[in-house]
Order: C-alpha cells, then structure tokens, then sequence
C-alpha cells in the first residue's frame, strides 16, 4: 500500500470496526477493499471510500454494518446468505458495492434473488410513465414542441383502449366491449338451439350462409353491429399503438383476429360459391368458421385480471407444464402396456376387449390418472386391478409434484397485475382531482 502508514489498515464500515494488515489487503477477495492497496494519493482513497482519517489510518464506508458483517463471514468460510429481515434487493446492492455478484450467494440464496429481481422488474416496468419522461414534467410548463400535443393525444388514445382502470372513457369503454362480447355469445349460443331453426326449416348448412336474407334478420343484424365494434376497435389500436409489429405478435391481438377474420371469410366464401352446389362442401368450413367466434370469450381477458393472471401464471411456468405432460406421457406408456397385457395379452381364461390395444388402454390410464373414472371401461383381472389402484396413486402423486411451483407463480402474477391495476387507479383518481 503505497499511501498511510502503520502496519495495520483499519475499515470502519457504518460504525464496525475491521482491523487488516496491509499484505491482507492486497489479495483482499473484496474489489472495493482490494483497491485501496494500490491507492496513491488521497483523492484516490475518496474515490473508493467515503472519508479517510489520516492519524488513525482508518477509512469510513457508510454502507449497512450488518450486511458487511455477514459479507465478511464469506470471505473468512466461503459462504453467502442473506440477512435475515433484510430485503434481498438491498443486500444484493451492497454485494455488487463490495465487488461480489449473484453468483457468489448460496444456491438458496440465488433463488430468492431470481424471484425478486423478476418480480421487481414486472414492478419497474408497471411504474415507468406512460406519458412523457420523468424530465418533461418541469420544462412542460414552458414552450411545448410543435408534435408533443399530438404525441401526448396518441398516448391517451393508447391508454384508453389498452388499459381500462387509466380512465374514466377507459372503463366505460371496456363497459361497452364487454356488453358486446356477452351479446354476441349470447346470439352464438342461441343459433345452435332447434328451436331458433325450427321457424324457417333451415338446415345447420343454411343456418351457417351469409345470405341477404340472413343480415335481415335480428341475429344477423346484431352479430354485424358487433363484428363491426370488434373491427373498429382492433383498427383504433392498431393506429395508436406505438409499435405496429409488438402490435401483431400479442397474443391477446392475435385472438382478437381470429375472432374477427372468420366473419369475413364467410361472407366472402358465400358470396363467391352462391347458391351452387360448391356451398354444400363450404359449408362444413362456414360452421367451423363461425364457431370461431367462441375466441371473443377470450376478449374478457383484456377487462379481468383473473384471466390475465391464468394467461401470465401458464406463460411462466411453461417449462413445469412441459414436465407435467412428460410424467403423463411416462406413466402413460408404463400402464397402458401392462394393462393391455393383463388384460388381453396373457391367456388367463378372460380377456378383456376393451384392452385389445395399447392405444385403447391409454384411455383408461387417462381418466384414471386424472381420477375421473368414467366407468365405460376397467380392468376384471385381479392383477389388472391391482395395477389399476397403483395408476390411480401414481397419478395423484405425479399431478401433485408441479402444482406447487404453478400455485406460487400463479400468486406472484396475481399481485404484479393487482399492483399494475392499482398503479392506474392512482391515475385515474388523479384525473379526477386535476
């Protein structure tokens, strides 16, 4: 150490006293405290601690007493956990102060920190303005750039149909979208009954046509007023949305033209196949076409934060959804292969036809796995039942085993999208009080 003198150093980190020597310094695993081994002036001990006693040679950190301590305990045995009662994002900050990283921390401790740390994020995306930038505020009050008014009236478009808590016109528009989507469940449901048929004699292949007599009539006239809301809307967020391509590609965006586009497609199919016999093979096509709109369902996930929970909660927690079905596929081709052969393979003087394949027996491990137990099929054999109740608790086990990971993350989704509504709510008592 080329700056101080005295055989010893001492760090007086938030009121602890350290006492090193000056060769331990030197090879110190902590960057921060390894640095003032090569330190030559004191400007250049500033720069690495916060005050610096020249009689004593003791240099001051004011950082979190606690957290150095238990920072210190790694360096003497090697091992690194969090404080207890100490939030983990806090005490990774004294971590990266001191020069450690995430990886340093015990493999529990790391978990933690991934949690939080993605949890966190959601919470600092959720609180970035959605205006104009925390630094505009001030100069706002002055001259305004000649695009800012239509920039800031394009964001309050986008807010508006994007977020329904952000505004009072936000929430009586979802209002409006959601009476839409039930009305037009409503008339769906209603057209598949016989009796809404039994009127007119049609048939299901005349039911599904586009036809001029058809729009004439209520249910064709109401399903055109909503496809044309549906429609209208996508367009207007389509237009105000910042970026068109993040646009195409959400998910929720996706559905919407699924559930739009098959409409079009039918009138466009009926009106160019007309009343020839090419309609008879279109209208298995119209029929699925039309039962597409049961997407509009999905639409509510835009308005409901339990179905944005379940959507966020299965795009999480896609990798324990992959092993889920690898332990049912698993144990499915385990039962279903001994199944069939105590029940048909061996020559026991009964042979049961339900188990005739492996593919049929597949079936039984299914409901019987998932403890459904439909009755249309189960074993006779003694050997075939004993391996029945193994299934069934296998099962039970095996679905038992990833619902814990799904029911935390479903729970950690909940509360970011309850902190994001809560977030506009703020703003939305805001607009009242301005």
């Amino acid at each position: 150490m080329n700056f101080g003198r005295g055989p010893s150093v001492v760090l007086n980190v938030g009121g602890t006293r350290y006492s090193f020597s000056r060769e331990v310094l030197k090879d110190f695993p902590l960057r921060r405290v390894s640095r003032l081994h090569g330190c030559l002036s004191e400007q250049d001990v500033l720069e690495v601690c916060d005050d610096y006693d020249r009689e004593r040679n003791e240099y001051f950190f004011d950082r979190h007493s606690e957290a150095f301590g238990f920072i210190m305990l790694y360096v003497r045995h090697g091992h690194l956990r969090f404080v207890p009662h100490m939030c983990e994002l806090s005490f990774y900050n004294e971590m990266i102060y001191w020069g450690l990283e995430g990886s340093h921390l015990d493999y529990c401790c790391q978990r933690r920190l991934d949690d939080r740390m993605s949890e966190t994020c959601t919470y600092y995306a959720a609180e970035e303005p959605p205006g104009e930038p925390a630094g505009g505020s001030l100069e706002g009050k002055g001259r305004r750039p000649a695009g800012a008014e239509g920039g800031k009236w394009l964001e309050r478009m986008r807010r508006t149909f994007e977020e329904p808590t952000s505004s009072v016109a936000a929430q009586v528009l979802a209002t409006v979208s959601i009476l839409f989507v039930i009305v037009s469940m409503v008339v769906l449901c209603a057209s598949t009954l016989p009796e809404w048929r039994a009127p007119e004699n049609r048939s299901v292949e005349e039911q599904s046509r586009y036809t001029a007599e058809s729009v004439r009539e209520p249910s064709g006239i109401i399903e055109a007023i909503c496809i044309g809301w549906f429609t209208a809307e996508c367009i207007v967020r389509f237009i105000v949305s910042k970026n068109k391509c993040e646009f195409v590609r959400r998910p929720l965006n996706i559905i919407d033209l699924l559930a739009i586009t098959p409409y079009y497609i039918s009138v466009l199919m009926t009106v160019f196949t007309g009343e020839n016999s090419q309609l008879q093979r279109a209208g298995v096509t119209l029929r699925v076409l039309r039962m597409m709109r049961i997407f509009w369902v999905i639409k509510l996930a835009r308005h409901f934060i339990g179905l944005q929970t379940l959507g966020l909660t299965l795009k999480r927690c896609y990798r324990e959804m992959v092993m889920l079905l690898v332990f049912i596929c698993v144990a499915m081709a385990i039962f279903s292969a001994l199944s069939q052969l105590l029940e048909n393979g061996l020559d026991l003087g009964t042979k049961n036809k339900d188990y005739a394949s492996i593919p049929a027996a597949c079936w039984w491990v299914i409901i019987s796995m998932t403890t459904v137990g439909y009755g249309d099929m189960c074993p006779i054999t003694v050997p075939g039942r004993i391996l029945g109740g193994i299934c069934v608790v296998s099962g039970i086990v095996l679905l038992a085993l990833p619902i814990t990971f799904i029911y935390h993350s479903f729970v950690q989704c909940y509360h970011e999208l309850k902190f994001r509504s809560a977030r506009y709510s703020r703003s939305l008592s805001a607009e009242f009080l301005n």
